[in-house]
């Protein structure tokens, strides 16, 4: 569970930084969700941008639900087009 502390601290560092990930008119096919995943696991943050392309069948809040959702990560900010997801990395032992 995200914090407000914790979304603030996120959009704050992720707002000077580009996309990514853009996601084009496949959607949220399952390459991008890999690329998604891979890079959560190694950045705990990711920023993607959906084209205009991709949303001729869905909105970008219905699409960053089923990104979250599928990457197992928490959704912290749409703004316009822009999706912003976070995964705590997972402790070595």
């Amino acid at each position: 569970m995200i914090t407000p502390k914790m979304k603030r601290r996120i959009k704050n560092e992720l707002s000077a930084e580009k996309p990514t990930i853009w996601v084009g008119k496949e959607g949220a096919s399952s390459q991008i969700l890999n690329e998604i995943f891979r890079q959560l696991e190694k950045r705990e943050m990711v920023k993607v941008k959906v084209l205009k392309s991709a949303l001729k069948e869905e909105k970008t809040v219905k699409i960053a639900s089923k990104i979250a959702e599928q990457t197992e990560s928490s959704l912290v900010d749409v703004r316009g087009h822009t999706i912003m997801l976070y995964k705590p990395r997972k402790k070595r032992k």
